[in-house]
């Protein structure tokens, strides 16, 4: 049975606009569809991107990004900095309130970062650097530094997974950074309707009344979180064709990514607005593999997958050609993003199959089975999923390909099962640069020996590079640092890269106050009434 557009819309949870004068009396919600559906609330448990979309309404930070990568203060007053740099002192601004009424306080702080550091890279990271770290009075905290550690505000303003939400300190002291937390409750801009959430399709919000902004304009995700929308509604469709007809029609108001098959149509439609963002918010597709299990507990198959990725056949065939891919970039860190080099690229500036079957063979690969699990459902990971499986093929593995939700396939990346017992080797993945840009939270650097990720690699060579890195806070240093370990990941072949792309947010141009950063930013919109 073929599935029409207002089907779709329907099982998406989406009221039809212009069905019955009860729908038309009452004013419309703004919607926004994601990528994917949201099955998990919980920003630190989650590494995924449409949970940190639906934590950015409901939570808040410490410090956030704006539009040109720099720090801002945001529920935080301001902070002061010892001599030596060991010593923060953290001052929450007045006004802060979580949904049910109750005080942010600086014990709340306090333990939201502990419980984020143990499971963020960045976290863990200046956690391990932290001598102590404990609320002084009501609204101030103390971070003292056992070491120098030049990223401070950069891991508390970090902008995308994991990000360091503040929750009440009753839930961060009493849920694992693993475990999903029981309640949400955050002190953000919008508040959550738990009751009116169907996992996986749909999720609702209120514009909370008791939020009070910052004065400053907004910028990126710093400045005033002005929430202007009375009621939001999260969604998602699997159908991209239905995506655009719902926009084009009004019946949503906004996508997380404009389908690149529409992407010539929309642009010449005055009605639509297409973002423009680029550098840290283009997205870049990898491998995410297995090292816990066999064959890619063996670097020179890992290098196999790294050779069989070509670039410029991968953003083909994902529909991200001319204008949209950057297929020469080989940058782990991202091209156009700080710290950008090509330390080390010739491992991966000209993939090859060839060499792909001369690694499996130098190896020992005698056709072990290989479980890549394919998310058919993501318009982003699917074109890619399917040219991924058609390269390893032609390079010599022996794939079980097992296709599902991206939702069913998160809950299994994180597990460590054998293959029998629902376990995985490889999945295709994609992150944006404010994941990958800065080298402790980057997948293929960041989480070396943490043992605290689904991938599990673990470089001895890598760590003291790490180490220094952390240490170290002039940027020129830096550089010079993060090209060392772009280049002993490469050799590791830690989290191969599949290319560099653009795939842009599409909106409704009547829409007012669109922050175009590189994911939905939803306060500061406004919609005016049809």
């Amino acid at each position: 049975m073929q599935i029409t557009r207002r089907q779709a819309l329907a099982g998406a949870g989406i009221t039809i606009l212009g069905s019955g004068g009860a729908a038309r009396a009452q004013a419309a919600p703004f919607r926004f569809i994601v990528n994917v559906g949201l099955q998990n609330l919980d920003p630190i448990s989650s590494p995924s991107f449409v949970t940190r979309n639906f934590a950015y309404l409901v939570f808040d930070t410490l410090v956030s990004m704006d539009g040109r990568g720099a720090y801002k203060p945001q529920m935080l007053q301001g902070w002061e900095i010892s001599a030596d740099k060991l010593t923060w002192t953290f001052a929450l601004r007045p006004g802060l309130a979580f949904h049910d009424g109750s005080p942010v306080t600086a014990e709340d702080c306090v333990a939201s970062l502990k419980r984020w550091g143990g499971r963020d890279s960045i976290g863990r990271r200046l956690m391990a650097a932290t001598e102590s770290l404990a609320a002084t009075d009501h609204r101030q905290f103390v971070l003292k530094l056992a070491k120098p550690f030049g990223g401070v505000l950069e891991a508390l303003g970090k902008p995308s997974v994991h990000v360091p939400f503040i929750m009440p300190a009753r839930i961060a002291n009493g849920t694992p950074p693993a475990q999903q937390v029981p309640e949400i409750l955050g002190s953000g801009p919008f508040t959550f309707d738990r009751a009116g959430w169907v996992p996986g399709e749909r999720a609702s919000f209120r514009r909370n009344a008791r939020y009070v902004p910052r004065d400053e304009a907004p910028d990126g995700l710093a400045g005033g979180k002005v929430a202007k929308l009375d009621r939001v509604e999260m969604a998602t469709m699997s159908d991209p064709g239905l995506r655009v007809a719902a926009l084009q029609t009004g019946e949503v108001d906004y996508l997380e990514y404009a389908p690149v098959d529409y992407l010539p149509r929309l642009r010449t439609n005055r009605a639509m607005t297409i973002a423009q963002a680029g550098g840290q918010a283009e997205l870049m597709y990898c491998a995410s593999l297995n090292h816990y299990l066999p064959p890619f507990d063996n670097v020179l198959v890992r290098r196999a997958v790294q050779q069989a990725l070509d670039r410029r056949e991968v953003l083909a065939g994902a529909g991200f050609g001319e204008g949209l891919g950057q297929p020469d970039c080989a940058s782990l860190f991202m091209c156009g993003a700080p710290y950008s080099s090509t330390m080390g690229t010739e491992e991966v500036a000209q993939p090859s199959l060839d060499r792909a079957r001369a690694l499996l063979q130098q190896a020992g690969y005698t056709n072990q089975r290989v479980v890549l699990l394919h998310p058919a459902d993501s318009p982003l990971l699917n074109p890619y999923g399917l040219v991924m499986i058609d390269r390893l093929k032609r390079a010599g593995f022996n794939l079980d390909v097992q296709a599902s939700d991206w939702a069913s396939i998160a809950q299994r990346w994180v597990q460590r099962q054998p293959l029998d017992q629902g376990g995985w080797n490889i999945v295709p993945v994609v992150y944006t640069g404010f994941d990958l840009a800065n080298p402790l939270s980057n997948m293929g650097v960041g989480f070396n020996c943490t043992d605290n990720q689904p991938w599990g690699y673990c470089d001895p060579s890598m760590t003291p590079v790490i180490q220094a890195f952390e240490a170290e806070s002039d940027p020129a240093k830096r550089r010079e640092l993060a090209g060392q370990l772009q280049k002993l990941s490469y050799e590791a072949a830690t989290f191969p890269i599949a290319g560099q792309f653009r795939s842009p947010a599409v909106w409704r141009s009547e829409l007012r106050g669109v922050i175009d950063f590189g994911f939905p930013v939803i306060w500061n919109i406004e919609k005016p009434a049809r």
